[in-house]
């Protein structure tokens, strides 16, 4: 949690706007050690902070982020699909892949501005390229979070 400065959204900030509207605003995919993939289906964890039970079409869109960010290949080994538990009970996700996930979730909350806080650390330099190529062509106001 920041301890200093001021993230203003069309000239408002958290306060301003109250924390239910802020978290519609902004969606952020938080530092590995701070961001959790929970007990459930793939599918929960990529939409989770949308609506719950997911439309045909969430679906659909979570799939095919998916596979933007060369995640094809996990869902195609799971028997399950998206339908797959993951998480401490279930399926065992690389951290490349918890990574693509939580950047997966955040774009897929449909805010005004993604906040994707040393998400890109995990990857390898091809799948990086792949996935900030997708991410840069998604995102409206991105705010990458990198140290060297």
């Amino acid at each position: 949690m920041p301890e200093s400065g001021l993230l203003l959204l069309n000239g408002l900030d958290r306060h301003m706007l109250g924390a239910p509207a802020w978290r519609r605003l902004v969606a952020a995919a938080p530092q590995f050690h701070e961001n959790h993939v929970l007990a459930g289906t793939f599918a929960y964890n990529l939409l989770m902070g949308r609506r719950w039970p997911p439309r045909p079409g969430d679906l659909e869109e979570a799939e095919a982020l998916c596979h933007e960010l060369g995640l094809g290949d996990l869902l195609a080994r799971m028997p399950s699909g998206l339908d797959q538990v993951v998480g401490e009970t279930g399926w065992q996700l690389s951290h490349g892949e918890r990574s693509r996930l939580y950047i997966a979730r955040a774009l897929l909350q449909g805010a005004e501005i993604v906040l994707l806080d040393e998400s890109f650390a995990a990857l390898d330099p091809e799948t990086l390229e792949r996935a900030l190529r997708y991410v840069l062509g998604r995102a409206r106001p991105l705010v990458v979070i990198a140290h060297p």
